[in-house]
């Protein structure tokens, strides 16, 4: 089987380094199969509010961080994707630690995805979900997507 290629491959087989913000969320690729991609993310003592739980908004980069890949993983070497639409729900306080996120994509129609993904604890209650439209584009013009 030809290896995969594409900005997502390249990263995770270590042909090149991993973005910034995926490796400031500690991120991980654990496995793509079925369309289902799964991740897992190091919450440090840096993402947590006075009460000692992690911050949304890092809970929400990490779910951005696995519905993205989960479209990206399946697109040509020459395509992108630009979020259109996220929406987050949060279920409960999140400590620091591992975290695994898994994510998928619902359904494709052309250029357009309907993806979901949700985070999971070290005990394996869900702690997060998202759901998230994207726009499968270009990689040439990829600079000026979300």
């Amino acid at each position: 089987m030809d290896a995969r290629t594409g900005p997502f491959w390249d990263g995770v087989e270590g042909r090149v380094p991993i973005p910034p913000a995926a490796a400031t969320l500690g991120f991980e690729f654990i496995g793509f199969e079925a369309g289902t991609i799964e991740v897992a993310f190091q919450a440090g003592e840096e993402f947590t509010n006075p009460a000692g739980n992690v911050l949304g908004a890092f809970l929400s980069a990490m779910l951005y961080d696995t519905v993205g890949p989960a479209l990206l993983a399946t697109l040509e070497p020459d395509q992108f994707q630009a979020t259109m639409q996220f929406n987050v729900t949060f279920f409960r306080p999140t400590r620091p630690g591992r975290i695994v996120g898994r994510g998928r994509v619902v359904h494709r129609d052309g250029d357009m995805a309907f993806l979901e993904a949700s985070l999971t604890g070290v005990d394996g209650a869900t702690l997060a979900a998202a759901t998230a439209t994207a726009r499968v584009i270009p990689l040439a013009d990829a600079a000026g997507a979300v």
